[in-house]
């Protein structure tokens, strides 16, 4: 097993709160997935909504991952205008939100 060179991996896992629309959703979606043209740091980002049949999800909906090459680059996009601004839309219509950086190791076989 190999720890990645560099590469921080940041897990957002969300509740949005019932009251908020879907559009409203997908408006801040397309918001999030545009910091990564606008944070240099944030190389690249995926999401997707929980399709689990374990029910193990204590309750999040959605998952957001950001790529990035260093723990400094998440510093970085922490701190960054772009990233306040949507944080400061984004964070007040979640009802639940969980946040785990890793560097993430590779099995071989």
């Amino acid at each position: 097993m190999g720890e990645a060179e560099g590469l921080v991996k940041h897990i957002l896992l969300a509740r949005f709160k019932d009251e908020t629309p879907q559009d409203e959703i997908d408006k801040l979606i397309e918001g999030y997935a545009n910091l990564v043209n606008l944070v240099e740091p944030m190389k690249s980002f995926h999401w997707g909504g929980d399709v689990s049949i374990e029910s193990l999800h204590q309750g999040f909906t959605h998952a957001f991952e950001s790529t990035f090459e260093s723990t400094e680059g998440i510093a970085e996009y922490l701190a960054h205008p772009a990233r306040v601004e949507f944080a400061n839309l984004f964070l007040p219509m979640l009802d639940k939100v969980l946040v785990f950086d890793y560097k993430p190791t590779t099995v071989q076989m």
